[in-house]
């Protein structure tokens, strides 16, 4: 194993049982089979809309923070796709299951997480915090795919097919090798850093999930006033 592989070696070893959770979860397995009420998923894609506009803001502000040209120029095209290309999946979802409502608190909290290591955070951990976005997507996509075969048909093929899609897998690679190339760079302190905020993200990738199947409201809202 080489030095440029042990990052993201280590952080899918120190994640392995949570995605084992992230695959087995009743919103992943019924995505894959297609039972999924539209209920959830509607929740779920409005959810993530407004989580991809705070992921993009968090990418750009990691091209403007990059310390390599190429890196820059990874980020802040990956900030457009964030914010063009999976909008408008996300765009005739909601607009067909004519899906609203307001925040959840677990997608505040992730949108808000990313966004304050994106500004106050080193550009390693920056790099970190992003990747389980990427990576872990890529990953359910490709494993839906495979169980799923075709997707002709498939209520839910058009999300499959997005993150199983080999343009996707090959953003993730680079956003990999960028993490790998940033941490065998670091000292230790900046490496656990790294491998911190990765493993919250991660955590944050399964609590949205779980916030989407149970539909997850503000426990506080019927004391608010609009």
């Amino acid at each position: 194993m080489s030095a440029q592989d042990m990052f993201c070696d280590d952080v899918w070893q120190r994640t392995a049982e949570l995605m084992r959770a992230v695959h087995e979860h009743p919103f992943i397995t019924a995505l894959g089979d297609g039972t999924l009420d539209r209920e959830r998923f509607g929740f779920y894609m409005v959810q993530d809309a407004r989580y991809l506009e705070a992921f993009s803001k968090a990418l750009a502000t990691a091209s403007v923070r990059a310390t390599a040209a190429d890196d820059a120029a990874f980020w802040a095209q990956s900030a457009h796709t964030a914010l063009a290309a999976e909008r408008m999946l996300h765009a005739g979802y909601i607009e067909e299951l004519d899906a609203k409502g307001p925040t959840s608190p677990t997608c505040l909290a992730y949108s808000s997480y990313l966004q304050a290591t994106a500004l106050t955070a080193p550009y390693p951990v920056i790099a970190a915090a992003v990747l389980p976005c990427f990576w872990i997507y890529q990953d359910v996509g490709t494993a839906l795919l495979e169980r799923v075969g075709d997707t002709a048909g498939h209520p839910y093929g058009k999300w499959i097919s997005t993150y199983a899609d080999p343009g996707f897998a090959a953003s993730v690679e680079q956003a990999k090798a960028i993490a790998d190339r940033l941490a065998a760079a670091a000292g230790p302190d900046t490496r656990e850093a790294m491998a911190q905020a990765y493993c919250r993200a991660a955590a944050y990738e399964w609590m949205f999930w779980d916030s989407a199947w149970r539909r997850e409201s503000w426990p506080t809202e019927r004391w608010l006033t609009a």
